[in-house]
């Protein structure tokens, strides 16, 4: 079971976590989300598409221009807090890794921290568990935020993923964090070169093997770009095959920007597997 704000889903049930970027300077939609009105539609349109997450960042990833605390903070809890009143059945994510920013938020209605820098600030899964919000516990290879990975090596990147992402969440079980509200993420292109992506995704059974929910944010990342040598705005077949594989691999939460056309590819291998019927099944038949 995997429990986050009101909703419970269930064991079989693929779960989307749509995208919406409160920066100026977003490596995918270059701040087309930054203003109010936009991230507000940006938000209508995903629900309406199939998202039950919607993600809410303040913070580029990558490297670029120095943002505070106070203007994260900015960016994001008034948003959280309108998303919060037109959607009260919406789990409400945040994506962040300090402490401070995760406390305003969650004061204001988020429902998960989305700590993509793996727990740099310990103090955030201690936010998480005093809300009473879920936590996101991904493996960034010990890279500091918004920095590249740079001539990064391990001996093996999935035991690494797996040694990382267990420490995190057993010690948020530990602080108070219900364990059905704790998602595992390998953290593609976080501390990771291509290669590394694409062993973390062929080797993504063992993370689910493991009982913990498996998040994977693939969208239009360097390693899609990278292994199809493809800019950011031709990565999106690579990022549905990339999904597909993760599906069926055991995959429960995908971070995207692309709403319907995940949710079409998520639908299809539930059918694949057996866990979904058809939405019309006529041929044949009559």
């Amino acid at each position: 079971m995997l429990r986050l704000g009101r909703r419970e889903f269930g064991e079989n049930e693929q779960v989307i976590m749509a995208i919406v970027n409160r920066t100026p300077d977003s490596f995918y939609d270059r701040g087309a989300t930054f203003q109010d009105g936009p991230a507000l539609d940006r938000v209508e349109q995903a629900v309406a598409e199939g998202a039950a997450i919607v993600d809410i960042g303040g913070v580029k990833a990558g490297p670029g221009e120095e943002v505070s605390a106070a203007e994260e903070v900015r960016r994001t809890v008034g948003f959280v807090a309108e998303v919060r009143r037109r959607h009260p059945d919406v789990v409400i994510s945040v994506d962040t890794w300090r402490h401070e920013v995760g406390e305003a938020v969650c004061g204001a209605g988020a429902d998960l921290l989305n700590d993509a820098w793996g727990g740099v600030d310990p103090k955030l899964a201690e936010v998480a568990a005093r809300y009473g919000a879920g936590l996101v516990c991904t493996h960034a290879g010990g890279a500091q935020p918004r920095t590249r990975p740079h001539r990064v090596a391990y001996d093996d990147v999935v035991a690494d993923v797996l040694r990382v992402t267990l420490e995190l969440a057993r010690r948020a079980v530990e602080l108070g964090v219900e364990r059905e509200s704790i998602l595992i993420d390998p953290g593609h292109d976080f501390g990771k070169n291509t290669r590394h992506s694409l062993e973390a995704t062929r080797r993504l059974g063992e993370l689910a093997e493991t009982g913990w929910p498996v998040l994977v944010s693939l969208s239009n990342k360097d390693f899609v770009g990278e292994t199809l040598d493809r800019p950011v705005k031709e990565r999106l077949l690579g990022t549905l095959a990339t999904t597909a594989i993760s599906a069926w691999l055991g995959a429960r939460v995908y971070r995207v920007h692309e709403v319907a056309e995940t949710r079409q590819v998520l639908d299809m291998v539930s059918s694949i597997a057996g866990h979904r019927p058809p939405a019309v099944a006529r041929r044949g038949v009559a």
